[in-house]
């Protein structure tokens, strides 16, 4: 079984992938199958990224509520995806506590998007931390 870090990453560069392509998950999913050197494939996988586009709405418009400067459509592709996953883990994996959705996010951030990119993730993400807690609370 693959590290969660790794299905974690693996899940990005995929939802990141489809944001630019028409073709279904299972071609998705074919294509990444050919590079399985560098996007480890397995079920887990598959699953968080079906997850991802099943609730892209919902997880959208809490993009939204917490993109003050820009509209869910003008978010660069990179941060969207990123985002994307550290909501929907933050909501919807209970292994995943919250701060490590998104530690794991604004790491993510580091390695593929730009700087300016990386303290967006981080303001939205922080911004929507706090109201989970209280929330909890």
């Amino acid at each position: 079984m693959a590290a969660r870090r790794e299905v974690r990453q693996a899940a990005f560069l995929l939802s990141f992938e489809k944001l630019f392509l028409d073709d279904d998950l299972d071609k998705i999913f074919e294509n990444a199958g050919d590079l399985e050197e560098f996007i480890p494939m397995n079920d887990e996988v598959k699953a968080l990224v079906r997850e991802l586009f099943d609730k892209q709405e919902e997880l959208d418009g809490i993009i939204g509520k917490y993109s003050n400067k820009r509209a869910v459509n003008r978010i660069p592709k990179v941060d969207l995806a990123v985002l994307r996953l550290a909501i929907y883990e933050a909501l919807y994996d209970e292994k995943v506590p919250v701060n490590v959705a998104i530690s794991e996010a604004v790491s993510l951030t580091e390695k593929y998007a730009l700087d300016p990119d990386i303290s967006f993730v981080n303001g939205l993400l922080g911004a929507f931390a706090k109201d989970i807690k209280k929330e909890e609370e």
